[in-house]
């Protein structure tokens, strides 16, 4: 019988084998030692997305492992917590990759050229700093998430078969509300600075090389092509990250989760984790020369 969550299990194996594969190419790349600036990130992008699919809308896993003789309680407060911070972890590198590329292209005469040396130096604290920070801020999900017991005596709000948000007082909800939009609305609006700040930088080289050479035989650079992906997956992920922030904001304010409702939201959150791996594989000409070699290899 079919049925929403069947959706969900399609989305899930759509996008879980090209981030393995992603995350396997990475991997090799960095033990390799012939990383880009980026690469690093990236790897650790994946790997939050391969993660999300497993605990995205608390659906999957709650209700997978249900069998296991695990308490509720403890497993409950795992994935949401696990889901929570890596939804925070995903926003907080694609905000630093769209940074760092607008570092990296950025003309030799500007404040962010002094910068580009450091990159490589910077990367490890980068991502130190949020992992602690993602650790840090989404712990309130070890304190009100727990078992299911009983809706109408307790006032808890059932998010899947086994496990509910538990009833919080007005003020703590008001500043987890004001906390996380607070967040969120820094990073987007970071992200759509180094974003328009990039596509200032290739319009002006566009008409520099209009001048040079017929648009004809002007061919896209590695640091272009680059640019544009970053571009690409930026405004895709702001769309349904906000999509997802306002179903998310609307439940926490009614105090209600329909199944429907969830079911539509983890669809959303899992979008950008599906549609990333595509387009990193078709815009890194690496992946594509390695795809080229196996291919010719086989035959």
């Amino acid at each position: 019988m079919f049925s929403l969550e069947n959706v969900l299990y399609f989305q899930a194996g759509l996008g879980v084998l090209p981030n393995m594969f992603l995350l396997l190419f990475y991997t090799f790349i960095i033990l390799g030692h012939k990383q880009k600036h980026m690469d690093l990130f990236s790897c650790q992008l994946t790997l939050v997305h391969i993660i999300m699919f497993f605990t995205g809308g608390n659906i999957l896993l709650a209700d997978i492992f249900e069998s296991l003789n695990i308490m509720n309680n403890i497993r409950c407060k795992a994935i949401f917590y696990t889901s929570r911070v890596m939804r925070g972890l995903s926003i907080c590198i694609t905000c630093v990759l769209s940074v760092f590329q607008a570092v990296t292209i950025s003309p030799s005469t500007s404040l962010l050229a002094k910068f580009k040396q450091k990159l490589k130096k910077y990367m490890i604290n980068v991502l130190f700093y949020i992992w602690f920070f993602n650790l840090s801020v989404s712990s309130n999900m070890l304190f009100y998430v727990g078992s299911f017991t009983n809706v109408s005596e307790t006032k808890q709000m059932k998010v899947t078969k086994s496990c509910s948000l538990f009833p919080m007082n007005y003020i703590i909800r008001g500043l987890i509300i004001i906390l996380s939009t607070s967040r969120d609305v820094f990073l987007v609006a970071v992200m759509l600075t180094a974003s328009a700040y990039m596509v200032i930088i290739l319009h002006r080289h566009q008409r520099q090389c209009k001048h040079l050479h017929s648009i004809s035989n002007l061919r896209a650079s590695p640091e272009k092509k680059a640019t544009q992906t970053i571009l690409l997956l930026v405004i895709f992920f702001v769309v349904m990250y906000w999509v997802d922030f306002i179903i998310s904001l609307t439940s926490l304010l009614l105090w209600m989760y329909d199944p429907v409702f969830l079911t539509a939201q983890t669809f959303v959150m899992n979008a950008y984790p599906t549609i990333t791996p595509l387009v990193q594989i078709i815009s890194d000409k690496r992946i594509n020369n390695f795809l080229k070699n196996l291919q010719s290899k086989c035959h």
